[in-house]
C-alpha cells in the first residue's frame, strides 16, 4: 500500500481524509474499539482563534489555518461547527497589558477583527460575567465542534472514497525493509511504502518500535464538567482568563450541544490511562468559574470526565520525516483540534516533492450526518415517521433520540455503546442512560446478532452483562 496511519484520532482521521483525494491505497489503524475513543473523545471542542500561542511555533500557525479549514469542512461533511468567538478576560492594568501583548501576537498571524473590549461592551454582550473585570479580547473567529463527530465525518467521507479503516489493531511491531515498513498490529501484518505516526499519547512509543527516538510523551490530564441544559447558558463565547505558562486556563466553554462545559484542569501525570476525576479537581474547577461567573453552582454539574493531553518539553508540535517513508506527529497538545485539518494538509505538502499526489477523478466530497429527530420541527418530524416508522420510536428521552438514529449509528460502524453516544447523544442526558441502555444494547445485539454479553462500553473488558 501507499500509506499507512497509526492512530484513528482527530490527526488521523484528518490526514486519512487529505489522503482519500488522491489515487492512493490509505489504511488506517486504531487500537480501540472504534475511532476518537483516546485524546479526541476527551477534547473541549474550541476551534481556537491562535492568539495565545506564539506566532513563531508551528502549532501556532497550523492553528490559525485550521481555523479557516473548519469552516468548510463543517459544510461539505456535515458536522455541527457554531462559531461562537472568544473572551480573554482582564481583572486590572496589569491583566490588560498582558491582552496587549496578546493582540499584538494575534496581529502577527493576520488574525481577523481582534480586539480589546472594554467593560460596557462585556456588560451588555455577557452579562453574567462579574463586574470585576476591566477589559476583554475579543477574537470572533473562534467556534466549537464536537470532535468525536468530526472524526466520524471525516473518517466516513474517507472511507466513501477509499481508506480501509481497521479498529482493535494495536502495533506491536515496526521493521524497515527494503521496499518500505512492515507493521504488525494484532496477528496482522501490513507492508507500506509509508507510515504516519498519530498514536497521541503513544506516538514516541510507536516511533522507537521503528528505531527513532523522539520528544517523550508527558501526559497531561484534565478534569472537565458539563451543567444540565436546565440551567441557562452561562455565556454566548469561550470565556478564558488569562493564560499561564502550562495551560490556557479554567474555561467556560459553551458546546454545540446547547450545554456549557467548565474547565480543564492541567496536571501532568505518569500514567497514560488515568481518566480518574476527582472532588479536589471539580472543587477547583467550580471555584475558578466563579470568579469569571459568581452565578454558577455545583447542583448543576450533570457529569464529569477527564482527558490527557500529549505535551512534551519541547513545547511545540513535532512532525518530521524522520527516517525515509515514516512520518512522526508527536505532542499535539492544545491547539492540536484546531490545527488537526491544517496538519494533514502539511504533511501532503511536506511530501509532495517526493509522492506523486494525483487528484481522484471520482472524488466523493459531501457526507451526509445522521438526520437528528431533535433538532426537527413538528411537521418534519411527522413526516419523518410516516416515511420511516422507526423514527416514532423514541430509545432516549432526555436527548429526544429515536431507534431509526440507533441502527443508523450502527449502520455507519458504531459497536459499542460509547459508540452510539458519541454518535447519536443518546446516554449524555441527566439520567446518564438510565432509560435508555436497555433498549440501546437490544438494537445493537439485533442489529449486529450478537449476544448482550458481547456488548462492551468501549470495547474488550468493558462488558456491561455478565452469565453467572
Amino acid at each position: 500500500m501507499d500509506f499507512l496511519i497509526i492512530g484513528g484520532g482527530i490527526v488521523g482521521a484528518s490526514i486519512a481524509h487529505e489522503l482519500a483525494r488522491y489515487e492512493l491505497d490509505v489504511i488506517l489503524l486504531e487500537k480501540d474499539a472504534e475511532l476518537s475513543f483516546g485524546i479526541s473523545k476527551s477534547n473541549s471542542g474550541i476551534v481556537h482563534t491562535g492568539f495565545q500561542s506564539d506566532y513563531r511555533h508551528l502549532k501556532t500557525r497550523l492553528a490559525v489555518r485550521g481555523n479557516e479549514l473548519y469552516r468548510e469542512l463543517a459544510q461539505v461533511l456535515d458536522f455541527p461547527f457554531v462559531p461562537s468567538g472568544e473572551l480573554v478576560v482582564a481583572f486590572d492594568n496589569r491583566e490588560r497589558e498582558a491582552l496587549e501583548a496578546i493582540k499584538e501576537n494575534g496581529e502577527k498571524l493576520g488574525i481577523p477583527g481582534i480586539e480589546i473590549v472594554d467593560k460596557s461592551w462585556i456588560r451588555k454582550n455577557e452579562p453574567n460575567l462579574t463586574e470585576e473585570i476591566e477589559c476583554a479580547l475579543l477574537g470572533p473567529t473562534a467556534a466549537v465542534i464536537n470532535p468525536y463527530e468530526t472524526v466520524y465525518a471525516l473518517a466516513e467521507n474517507a472511507v466513501a472514497n477509499g481508506v480501509r479503516i481497521y479498529c482493535e489493531k494495536e502495533v506491536t511491531a515496526i521493521i524497515k525493509g527494503p521496499d518500505g515498513w512492515k507493521v504488525t498490529a494484532s496477528e496482522s501484518s501490513y507492508e507500506s511504502n509509508y507510515v504516519i505516526n498519530t498514536a497521541g499519547l503513544y506516538a514516541d512509543r510507536i516511533a522507537r518500535m521503528a528505531g527513532i527516538d523522539v520528544p517523550s510523551i508527558i501526559p497531561r490530564k484534565g478534569e472537565e464538567f458539563i451543567l444540565d441544559k436546565h440551567a441557562d447558558r452561562l455565556t454566548k463565547r469561550v470565556i478564558f482568563p488569562m493564560p499561564q505558562k502550562n495551560t490556557k486556563g479554567i474555561l467556560v466553554i459553551p458546546t454545540v450541544d446547547g450545554n456549557t462545559m467548565i474547565g480543564p484542569t492541567a496536571e501532568d501525570i505518569h500514567d497514560r490511562e488515568d481518566l480518574t476525576t476527582s472532588q479536589g479537581g471539580k472543587q477547583f474547577v467550580i471555584n475558578s468559574i466563579k470568579r469569571l461567573v459568581p452565578s454558577v453552582r455545583e447542583d448543576q454539574i450533570i457529569t464529569s470526565f477527564a482527558g490527557l493531553r500529549p505535551t512534551t518539553q519541547r513545547g511545540d508540535f513535532y512532525i518530521q520525516e524522520d527516517r525515509e517513508g515514516f512520518v512522526n506527529i508527536v505532542g499535539i497538545q492544545s491547539p492540536g483540534l484546531t490545527a488537526a485539518p491544517a496538519i494533514a494538509e502539511y504533511v501532503v505538502q511536506m511530501l509532495s516533492k517526493k509522492v506523486s499526489f494525483i487528484p481522484k477523478r471520482e472524488y466523493i466530497a459531501k457526507r451526509t450526518a445522521i438526520t437528528q429527530f431533535r433538532h426537527l420541527s413538528h411537521a418534519e418530524r411527522n413526516a419523518l415517521i410516516k416515511e420511516e416508522p422507526e423514527f416514532g420510536e423514541v430509545v432516549c428521552r432526555c436527548e429526544l433520540i429515536t431507534k431509526k438514529e440507533v441502527k443508523e449509528a450502527i449502520r455507519r460502524g458504531a459497536r459499542t455503546m460509547d459508540g452510539i453516544k458519541f454518535r447519536t447523544r443518546s446516554q449524555t442526558g441527566r439520567c446518564h442512560g438510565s432509560f435508555c441502555t436497555m433498549k440501546i444494547m437490544a438494537i445493537i445485539s439485533e442489529e449486529l446478532g450478537i449476544p448482550y454479553e458481547a456488548i462492551t462500553k468501549r470495547g474488550k473488558g468493558s462488558e456491561l452483562v455478565r452469565r453467572w
